[in-house]
């Protein structure tokens, strides 16, 4: 992480942040305006003629939303459901709207796109204009757009609505941007037609997503899974054969800490190598020279070039809700979207 991040994430989760207090008022005005706008009339939101599931987070930084619609899009597929998702394409070099294809340099997608295109099977459209997005997948064949991210991209029509949580920071000092990590204040819980916790949730989390509406509050976890080579040569190695072993460990995403703590859960002995989120990783700053192995997330091995070596790998990690609560998100999808996918879990 650069200084200003960990800075930032230190004054947003340690409870400071008061003196940034005046700008942080602007920027809430600003939004409420805008937010106005659209419930009033005078900004138009568009229907694109076929359900829209928006799965976002009220924080900056990253909450664990991207499983989830990786998760969302496999139930929905898993009841013959034409499922495509809808981003923006963080970081992409190209512009305009453009079906993420496996052949082509991750570059012209952003990141994001190009791993739930491999992990979804699903057809990823990227824009920034997720109108056209959704109207370029709904051309395609689509019946039901996942969003990953958008909450507050208004001008898209949602019919669905879910806010990932982060279980363990919560949502920092409580303060808008600057001031605090919310993009928008918690009274946007009560539009939600559903609430994950990623991780266990504390008592005043659990309380305050209460207050807020009758949505569901559910609770996922991100489950890693076997490393597998980068090179895409090679058999996966079960986290177990790290134990008591020295590795390097690498996570340029929003929360690297989560992806080291799980790690470290396997016993594993890691030298931490956090990196900005969306890193574009240059091969001088994974070249340790140590000979020991390195474990990314899915997300950084995405931005590794054709430079890898044979001890680079990277986990997979996959998102996991009980089958009750599995259950009620999908009961929550239907109700919302008309499509039953609950009896592909039966």
């Amino acid at each position: 992480m650069s200084p200003l991040e960990r800075w930032a994430t230190r004054m947003w989760y340690g409870g400071g942040g008061g003196w940034l207090a005046p700008v942080a008022s602007l920027y809430g005005a600003a939004s409420a305006l805008r937010m106005r706008a659209y419930a009033s009339g005078w900004l138009r939101s568009v229907r694109v003629g076929r359900p829209v599931i928006v799965v976002g987070n009220l924080t900056v930084g990253g909450t664990g939303k991207t499983p989830l619609v990786a998760w969302i899009a496999a139930r929905l597929r898993a009841a013959h459901i034409e499922v495509a998702i809808v981003m923006r394409g963080y970081g992409r070099k190209g512009a305009g709207v453009r079906a993420v294809d496996a052949g082509s340099d991750w570059r012209e997608f952003g990141d994001e796109a190009a791993l739930l295109h491999r992990r979804s099977g699903c057809p990823v459209i990227v824009g920034a204009d997720r109108v056209a997005a959704a109207r370029a997948a709904i051309a395609a064949g689509a019946q039901v757009i996942v969003c990953d991210d958008g909450l507050q991209h208004l001008r898209l029509a949602r019919d669905c609505e879910i806010i990932v949580i982060d279980g363990e920071r919560g949502f920092g000092n409580g303060r808008l941007l600057p001031a605090g990590p919310l993009r928008e204040g918690t009274e946007h819980l009560a539009r939600a037609d559903a609430l994950v916790c990623n991780g266990e949730r504390g008592p005043a989390l659990a309380e305050q997503a209460a207050r807020r509406g009758e949505a569901p509050l559910l609770t996922m976890r991100l489950v890693l899974e076997a490393a597998r080579p980068i090179s895409g040569t090679g058999a996966s190695r079960p986290l177990e054969e790290f134990r008591h072993q020295r590795v390097h460990a690498v996570a340029g995403i929003g929360n690297p800490a989560r992806f080291f703590r799980a790690l470290a859960a396997h016993g594993i002995e890691l030298i931490e190598h956090p990196f900005p989120d969306h890193h574009p990783f240059r091969p001088e700053e994974l070249a340790f020279d140590d000979g020991l192995p390195v474990l990314m997330t899915e997300k950084d091995a995405v931005r590794c070039g054709a430079w890898t070596s044979a001890s680079m790998w990277y986990v997979p990690a996959s998102a996991e809700l009980s089958p009750i609560d599995a259950q009620a998100m999908l009961a929550a999808i239907g109700r919302r979207t008309g499509y039953d996918a609950v009896a592909a879990t039966r």
